[in-house]
């Protein structure tokens, strides 16, 4: 009697999926614009305003605030499913950067008014950033996870690598407003691709109000073993992230005084280097080594924080962005599959949305922490700072992450 035929599990067999090039199209469109918008908005703030200050301010406020409300996009991507609520997302920005540039054209837009835009305009950022990553599993057979967590991870490479250099120099040789009205044209055309999307529904865990769904959210991830774990060490972790997106343009610009375009190339060189990883990394079957694979980024990234205190030009500064972009590879799918593994489908929306948030709202913190120091101390006590927290998260993430499956459920 022959064994049954597991079923095919490559790259290819993630086309044969009915309608995800269609989201994958729209999600790789709407990356590359929030990437551009991410080095264009801290150019933005340094070169206008030449503020170091106001850019981590800017950095943190395009994020922060959508985190208080992860719960509640959580629990609305949960009962009201995800294709709709991520195209709202989408029209929110796209209307935001349209009315920055405006704002910035007619010479009004004080810093203060430029902070609240960007934090109105993170409030929905939740919706689109888990709504697809909580898209996926529902939409992809299991065997594909690792392929589809790899094609998800190469997204943000990919734009990484497109997108920051991009934006760079078309803000240097157009200027700012033109950049920013050319980034909300791509949203527009990645919502318009997102309409007609299929939205895969399934059981949900509802008590029937909006808030209360939005705290048991909280507490499922909270009483989850691996997504507290992840949520403890990421978040430190990401601290040093934050770090290095204020400290990176800093150095560039204001200590060794090249152009924004030289910013956007050092950046798309951490991507360049993390799709191949990427790539390569879903390749892999991660299930029982998932530990691992997170582990050692995790320890690698202190390397990559404390080599910009050396002072040779800009080569630590690109091996620094080289070595994190291979890093990301592993880090992101092993992390990617492992909250899969872990999380009930009928939480999938919140548990995504409150650990995805949690994870990252190291990164803010630390920009904002960073644009703070830049104001009143060298460098290199930003730098240092960033090496700490990225050290504390791998120890923390050492001692917390459940080793198997019996520790996550004991």
């Amino acid at each position: 009697m022959t064994a049954p035929e597991s079923p095919p599990s490559s790259y290819r067999a993630l086309l044969a999926v009915p309608h995800l090039g269609r989201v994958l199209l729209s999600m790789q469109i709407a990356r590359i614009a929030q990437s551009m918008i991410s080095i264009v908005m801290i150019l933005f703030a340094l070169q206008r305003y030449n503020n170091p200050s106001l850019a981590g301010l800017v950095a943190f406020a395009s994020i922060f605030p959508g985190l208080f409300i992860s719960p509640i996009a959580g629990a609305l991507l949960d009962r009201h499913g995800r294709v709709r609520l991520i195209i709202v997302d989408y029209a929110v920005v796209l209307s935001a950067l349209v009315l920055v540039a405006s704002l910035s054209l007619a010479g009004d837009l004080p810093a203060w008014l430029l902070v609240a835009i960007a934090s109105v305009s993170s409030l929905t950022g939740p919706l689109s950033g888990s709504g697809l990553r909580s898209l996926f599993p529902l939409m992809v057979p299991k065997h594909l996870w690792e392929r589809v967590n790899a094609v998800d991870s190469n997204g943000w490479l990919v734009a990484t690598v497109v997108g920051q250099p991009i934006g760079a120099v078309f803000a240097q040789v157009f200027g700012f407003e033109p950049a920013m009205y050319v980034i909300a044209s791509a949203y527009a055309v990645a919502a318009l691709v997102m309409i007609g999307a299929p939205d895969p529904r399934t059981d949900v865990a509802s008590s029937g109000n909006l808030f209360r769904d939005a705290w048991l959210g909280l507490l499922y991830t909270w009483n989850n073993r691996t997504l507290r774990a992840l949520a403890t060490c990421l978040s430190i972790s990401n601290l040093g992230g934050g770090v290095v997106e204020i400290v990176v343009p800093v150095m560039i610009i204001k200590h060794m005084g090249m152009g924004q375009d030289t910013v956007g190339l050092v950046f798309g060189l951490q991507g360049a280097f993390g799709v191949v990883s990427a790539f390569f990394s879903g390749r892999l079957r991660t299930e029982g080594r998932e530990r691992e694979l997170i582990m050692i980024p995790l320890f690698g990234f202190i390397f990559t924080s404390a080599v910009l205190l050396v002072p040779a030009g800009l080569a630590p500064i690109a091996i620094s962005m080289a070595v994190a972009g291979l890093l990301n590879g592993p880090l992101d799918i092993a992390m990617f599959t492992l909250r899969q593994r872990r999380t009930d489908p009928a939480w999938m929306g919140r548990a995504f949305t409150v650990s995805m948030n949690l994870n990252f709202s190291g990164f803010p913190i630390g920009a904002a922490i960073t644009g703070v120091l830049l104001a009143v101390a060298p460098l290199e006590v930003a730098i240092v700072f960033g090496v700490a927290a990225t050290a504390t998260g791998a120890l923390l993430g050492y001692a917390l992450l459940p080793r198997g499956e019996r520790e996550a459920t004991a």
